[in-house]
């Protein structure tokens, strides 16, 4: 039995937290184009995007290097905007029994929640993730502020 985790972190966004939502929820598939830099491939292997149980895959760089990660859609709350995906393969489960990311974005905040298992109690904090992800939130939110 691993050490459990979990991290959170959360950002003000001046586009609104349902503009962000919207981009993670139903429009994944663009965000190898509004951040080229972190994401470089996005692809639905089963169901359609934004839907319960669709399984879909993520090339992206994590400290300069390219990572690789396919996750599953477990969860959609329309109240509080928030989507599950849980990790179901690639580089993430080699350090971890289990992962999971939520997103929330409720009125002006934007809000990362990684839940997690270390394989071992040396296995770091998956810190670099969680600045990925506020990354690819500011990306996500300079497009957005262009329109």
């Amino acid at each position: 039995m691993g050490v459990k985790g979990k991290l959170i972190a959360s950002m003000e966004v001046k586009c609104g937290g349902h503009s962000i939502h919207d981009i993670f929820h139903t429009n994944s598939h663009h965000l190898p184009n509004i951040t080229p830099s972190r994401i470089n491939h996005f692809e639905i292997h089963e169901g359609e995007i934004g839907k319960i149980n669709s399984v879909a895959s993520w090339k992206y760089i994590e400290d300069g290097k390219e990572m690789f990660a396919k996750t599953m859609l477990e969860a959609i709350d329309p109240q509080k905007k928030s989507i599950t995906w849980k990790v179901i393969g690639g580089n993430l489960l080699e350090l971890y029994n289990f992962f999971t990311v939520i997103s929330s974005c409720e009125h002006q905040w934007t809000t990362f929640t990684l839940v997690y298992e270390k394989k071992t109690e040396d296995t770091p904090e998956p810190l670099a993730l969680l600045g990925h992800l506020i990354g690819v939130t500011k990306d996500v939110e300079g497009h957005l502020l262009k329109k």
